[in-house]
């Protein structure tokens, strides 16, 4: 048995999260493409299989009311909030993230007011981020730039409405500063839209900590809802009172079911409401958060940070300069991922495959390996990595 096989039973053995990695439903692949897709939680099964058969089946259109389907994007908002830092009343879950950020993206230029008429948008967001504030920019009158996330403190102005920004960069698992940059932007008088998809559910975000204005995230990484999980929608409490959504729908009505032709929203959080709730998706996602129980969000970070330093060391031993990371060493400035850049990566991810490690491949040299904390082991870290160096030849 080699030292850091050794070391990785070590490290497993003092893990306070491992017990977790029981509450999925795991085989003997090494799963770390978890940033793009979580793991199944062992219980959704049963619990969905409850909700088609009796919710759907026996009590019907009964179930909105009896079974509390019309109040869930509010009740599972809440759930979640605790993961991102923030109060009860301020999430809402629903629609999916690429809908959202239009709401936010819009909503905060509407707030910014007229005089305000540049957008700027993380010049390496994730595409359907920028295709998303390019329209929006259109819609509401404005101009787009794109910019680094270090570069937009210079670029603020007087003439900034709104910024959108990744909290975590989905290729090289970079994390931005969001508490500095958030008070650059608020500094300049503008509004902070961040993106949270690689950061809910893996490390802290500090949303009303940081006084962020609008935030958006996915729920199908990290927080392990299921392929197309709805995403949610956080709004600061203080700026509910104006957020101006511009899909106003029938569920975000002050009186749903009051049929008027007139619009006129509800209070809170429900303005992010826009129609009906995807019931069966928004109900696997609330079982799916009960892997949370008794699991604070800072002990995830801790444990992300150690195997991500594992595995880094792991691969420096076992690929050596065959590889080159992408992903910061400083742990201020790394998410829950590790992104390798190396020669004929698509291959080298579809070998990694079919010998029983899974990550992803981002064009055109990069490899993705993300770790979640609640079922990722030490000792699979450095399975990847020594199977990473092997494939590697």
């Amino acid at each position: 048995m080699s030292e850091l096989t050794l070391q990785a039973k070590e490290l497993d053995a003092a893990d306070a999260l491992a017990p977790v990695r029981s509450r999925f439903l795991l085989d003997d692949v090494v799963y770390l493409d978890g940033n793009s897709l979580g793991a199944l939680p062992a219980h959704v099964p049963d619990r969905i299989a409850d909700v088609v058969r009796r919710e759907w089946g026996e009590l019907r259109i009964r179930s909105w009311q009896e079974s509390g389907w019309w109040t869930a994007p509010e009740r599972i908002g809440d759930r979640i909030a605790p993961l991102v830092g923030a109060a009860p009343g301020q999430v809402v879950v629903g629609d999916s993230t690429s809908v959202n950020v239009f709401k936010a993206v819009v909503a905060a230029a509407r707030m910014a007011g007229e005089d305000r008429t540049e957008i700027l948008v993380d010049a390496g967001t994730f595409p359907t981020d920028g295709y998303i504030a390019e329209s929006a920019a259109r819609l509401t009158g404005r101009t787009l730039r794109a910019v680094a996330p270090a570069e937009v403190p210079d670029a603020l102005g007087p003439r900034t409405a709104a910024v959108l920004l990744n909290h975590v960069d989905y290729r090289t698992g970079r994390l931005h500063d969001l508490p500095s940059l958030t008070a650059a932007i608020h500094a300049a008088g503008a509004l902070a839209v961040w993106d949270l998809c690689h950061s809910a559910g893996a490390l802290p975000v500090g949303l009303d900590e940081h006084g962020v204005d609008l935030a958006v995230g996915c729920t199908y990484k990290y927080l392990n809802g299921g392929p197309g999980s709805p995403a949610f929608l956080y709004v600061r409490r203080e700026l509910q009172p104006r957020f101006d959504s511009p899909l106003p729908g029938w569920n975000s009505h002050v009186e749903p079911f009051g049929m008027k032709p007139s619009y006129d929203p509800a209070p809170g959080a429900v303005r992010g409401r826009v129609g009906t709730p995807d019931i069966l998706s928004m109900l696997s996602l609330e079982a799916a958060l009960e892997v949370w129980e008794g699991v604070g969000i800072d002990a995830v970070r801790a444990k992300s940070l150690a195997l991500t330093d594992f595995f880094l060391s792991c691969v420096a031993h076992y690929a050596g300069d065959r590889v080159e990371s992408v992903t910061p060493t400083a742990h201020g400035e790394r998410g829950s991922q590790v992104s390798l850049r190396c020669e004929n990566a698509g291959d080298v991810m579809k070998r990694l495959i079919e010998a029983g490690v899974v990550g992803d491949f981002r064009p055109p040299d990069v490899l993705r390996f993300g770790f979640t904390p609640l079922y990722t082991s030490f000792a699979e870290a450095e399975r990847a990595a020594r199977v990473l160096g092997a494939v590697l030849g």
